[in-house]
């Protein structure tokens, strides 16, 4: 078991619930006692607890029926049921009702401790479980910080600095400038590095969803719950949680929010169960939260909590030394991906990437340099294999910085005309454009496209 557990032993026999106490205390647990079912149920009213051991003999409400209860609240609860009566049917009929397990009384410290230690992990495990599924549906991008600029190696410096400790962070940068990246690299400087890194995307995020995403939900809090649901923080616990474009959350949330950093705890949607939550906070804007301060659409006291250690990410325009290291980092990455052995970028490819503005950021330099493995007929990437949104950039190698500046204008046109094809539908233009919805939010809004 790699973590302190919160247990409840539910027994009417003072020695058997100390006995518990005792023996699962060793292992650094946190117990806790009742010594009837009305009590045991009552708590887990008020308080979220890993683990329940449950005698089935009692005087006030049965085992039986305070395991049917368990189960009706959290269909996920961990129950070790107990008793004197060792039978085969008590024991079915304990399984069948959804405990993990079933141990006679008298048992020895050291068989308890096993049995709890076992049903733990599978909890853990679960968790991990539902961690892996939402990871594998993510994008991550790039995997390390690329870059010589004075500017990235400060940012470099910062993440060292930072890292070890559990302060919180706020990132700020354009989108694609690599936030989520810088993230990572901080959970993994950290003591919390072998646990759970959890990104929640703030700008993708259905606002009335977003509570049940945070928080999780009870079975039957709303429409649509038809299962009891771990949130975010819960999934998070122990590790880094990671709110990108965090500026975009209602001031709503941001009080639930900003209660959650004070206190450390949370209560699912449509449950009352207090659940303890231990995560570090990273968060990142493409915004300028200063003004939304100005604006009174971020809370002050929210963003103090969120900024003790600011890091700002330079556009890759105001560090374009870094622009050949990243485009041949992204050729080395994509010839491995792709099964291809291009050798080299030309020269006057290299100068054309160098000198476009790139919107996108790393980002949509990464999408291009795919773009132009998959594309390039011979071993050696030229001009005519870069296709930003499909213009040949041939041109813009050939005629300096104006080059670059036609190429944003023809790039604004292709924009509007895959718009157009797709009828204003965003997620099937910025697929086809080759690109995620949010640098496409980003091109949208720089080039003032309605």
């Amino acid at each position: 078991m790699s973590k302190q557990a919160n247990i409840l032993v539910i027994d009417d026999e003072e020695t058997m619930r100390d006995s518990c106490r005792q023996a699962l205390s060793r292992d650094g647990n946190r117990v806790e006692v009742a010594d009837d079912g009305s009590k045991g149920l009552a708590m887990l009213e008020k308080k979220s607890f890993d683990l329940v051991i449950l005698d089935l003999k009692m005087p006030d409400l049965s085992g039986m029926e305070v395991l049917k209860r368990i189960k009706e609240g959290d269909p996920d609860a961990l129950v070790i049921v107990i008793t004197g009566y060792a039978t085969v049917e008590s024991a079915v009929e304990a399984m069948k009702r959804g405990a993990y397990d079933f141990i006679p009384k008298p048992f020895t410290p050291e068989s308890l401790r096993v049995i709890v230690n076992r049903a733990l992990e599978k909890r853990e495990l679960a968790l991990e479980n539902v961690l892996l599924r939402a990871e594998l549906k993510a994008s991550f991008g790039y995997e390390v910080i690329v870059g010589q600029s004075k500017s990235m190696k400060k940012v470099e410096d910062l993440v060292q600095k930072v890292g070890p400790t559990d302060t919180t962070v706020l990132i700020s940068g354009e989108s694609g400038t690599g936030k989520e990246l810088v993230a990572r690299a901080i959970h993994r400087s950290s003591s919390r590095k072998d646990k759970p890194f959890v990104p929640v995307d703030c700008g993708s995020l259905v606002e009335n969803l977003f509570e049940s995403e945070l928080f999780g939900h009870v079975k039957g809090s709303f429409t649509g719950a038809t299962a009891t649901k771990y949130g975010r923080f819960e999934l998070a616990n122990g590790g880094t949680l990671f709110f990108d474009e965090i500026g975009n959350i209602s001031i709503n949330i941001q009080a639930k929010l900003l209660r959650v950093l004070q206190e450390k705890e949370i209560t699912r949607v449509g449950g009352s169960q207090v659940i303890k939550v231990d995560v570090r906070i990273v968060a990142a804007t493409n915004k300028n939260l200063h003004e939304a301060l100005k604006a009174g659409t971020f809370r002050e006291d929210l963003f103090y909590r969120l900024s003790v250690v600011p890091i700002t990410l330079p556009p890759l325009r105001q560090r374009r030394d870094d622009i050949s290291l990243l485009a041949n980092h992204f050729l080395r990455k994509y010839n491995k991906k792709r099964g291809k052995s291009i050798r080299a970028i030309s020269a006057q490819a290299m100068q054309a990437l160098v000198k476009y503005d790139w919107p996108g950021n790393v980002r949509e330099l990464e999408n291009a340099i795919e773009r132009a493995v998959v594309l390039a007929e011979n071993d050696v990437i030229k001009p005519s294999d870069l296709l930003y949104y499909g213009l040949n950039v041939e041109t813009a190698a050939k005629s300096d910085v104006s080059g670059a500046q036609r190429l944003i204008n023809v790039e604004r046109e292709h924009i509007v005309k895959t718009l157009k094809m797709f009828n204003g539908h965003k997620g099937r233009a910025a697929e086809s454009l080759g690109i995620d919805r949010k640098t496409l939010r980003s091109k949208l809004k720089i080039y003032g496209i309605e």
